[in-house]
């Protein structure tokens, strides 16, 4: 499933919702259920700046050159939404991430549903996985 289908089928799960509130408890279950970053990653510098929760985020590359996300939060609401984005981003392509259109964020609400300091952590996060994914393309 490429980057675009991955968006498609978020915003297709966010449609089963009638309100936020609903969608505030998909967003906590799918922090549950994020694949946690190893506890020694948990660095300085995979902090992620921006972000009002602290956000940590770990990316490496597998042998077939995609990458790989894992990451954490002390926050339920901020774990979903990094959540999310490891789900669109996760074992992809460098050059895929760096050149994708995040338009899921938009055709489900969830910007203008954050408050302030949340939907400029969620720029952040998205920014930092782009910084990553550049930094690992081939030169």
């Amino acid at each position: 499933m490429n980057i675009q289908e991955k968006q498609q089928e978020i915003i297709d799960d966010f449609a089963i919702y009638d309100d936020w509130m609903e969608k505030y408890e998909y967003i906590i279950e799918l922090g549950k259920e994020l694949p946690l970053i190893d506890p020694d990653k948990k660095t300085q510098d995979r902090l992620i700046e921006g972000c009002q929760s602290r956000v940590w985020l770990d990316a490496t590359i597998d042998q077939d050159n995609k990458i790989r996300l894992t990451a954490d939060s002390d926050a339920i609401i901020t774990k979903g939404i990094i959540g999310l984005l490891i789900r669109v981003y996760d074992n992809e392509k460098p050059e895929d991430i760096v050149k994708s259109d995040l338009h899921f964020i938009s055709e489900i609400g969830l910007q203008e549903h954050l408050s302030p300091t949340r939907a400029n952590g969620l720029v952040s996060m998205v920014k930092k996985i782009k910084i990553l994914a550049l930094s690992a393309i081939p030169k």
